[in-house]
């Protein structure tokens, strides 16, 4: 009689409230690295331009603008630096997500999943925000785009996106282990992406060696065939989305499986000792 009561939620109660803490972890993320939501956003969106003007300028002092797509050299640029910021910053805001020996799991709903989840959440919203007001401004400033297939295009960036939040969960399963090491390699895997991406060639125009070394990146993969959608005259030959999609699946399945092991053995006085 004098036991307390605890009311069951139904199975739509709870997918609510799971739903309501993923958004609330997403906001907490945007809002990491700026305490001003606005600021954060015209902070993401002048990153954007600053990576698009560099990559134009790079592009034109080398002379790479004749082996560019025939059609907008911007959105030739636009395209390959989008997709590539969109996985890089999956990467890097998963793999810094709250992990199982973080002190925010010490309140009961929370749990690594939803810390991941807002973590990708909140990292796809910045980089959607930011291509968007991009390509926007210069739609009306500038010229008109033309983008053959926009519904194609936007797959190969979610793509682009969920990749990134593949590695970035195995790297977050790892760094409990060996923070220090996580830590290198996460930079080391963003900055390899840099030319590994493949945003500033064309897969078709590209020696068989050179692909080689380019082949096992997913991200090169989504680049080159969000290219052949974006533009009418180029039909990607030697990059597959089938590959890209068994790569995530991989990455994510390792990094669920990871994760889980690692919960079960993490504890907060590993970091002591180091």
């Amino acid at each position: 009689m004098f036991r307390p009561q605890t009311r069951r939620s139904s199975k739509l109660n709870t997918g609510f409230e799971t739903l309501e803490l993923i958004f609330h972890a997403a906001v907490r993320q945007v809002r990491k690295s700026n305490g001003n939501a606005v600021l954060g956003m015209v902070i993401s969106v002048v990153q954007a331009i600053l990576l698009v003007l560099t990559m134009y300028f790079l592009f034109d002092l080398l002379g790479m603008r004749r082996i560019a797509v025939r059609g907008d050299f911007m959105l030739y640029v636009m395209s390959g630096v989008f997709m590539f910021m969109t996985h890089v910053k999956a990467i890097g805001a998963v793999s810094g997500a709250d992990g199982p020996t973080s002190s925010m799991m010490m309140h009961a709903p929370m749990n690594p999943i939803i810390s991941i989840s807002g973590a990708a959440l909140g990292s796809l919203y910045q980089q959607t925000l930011s291509a968007s007001v991009v390509l926007f401004f210069y739609h009306t400033v500038f010229t008109p785009i033309t983008i053959e297939f926009p519904v194609q295009t936007a797959g190969m960036f979610l793509l682009s996106w969920i990749s990134g939040v593949g590695i970035g969960m195995v790297l977050l399963s790892a760094r409990p282990w060996q923070p220090e090491l996580v830590s290198i390699l996460g930079g080391l895997i963003m900055r390899l992406n840099v030319i590994a991406s493949g945003k500033m060639m064309l897969a078709n125009n590209t020696s068989p060696a050179v692909r080689r070394m380019f082949d096992w990146n997913p991200l090169f993969h989504t680049i080159d065939q969000g290219r052949g959608f974006i533009f009418l005259n180029y039909v990607p030959r030697y990059t597959s989305i089938d590959y890209a999609v068994y790569a995530t699946l991989v990455c994510v399945t390792i990094g669920l499986m990871a994760e889980f092991f690692t919960r079960q053995y993490a504890s907060a006085s590993w970091n002591k000792r180091r």
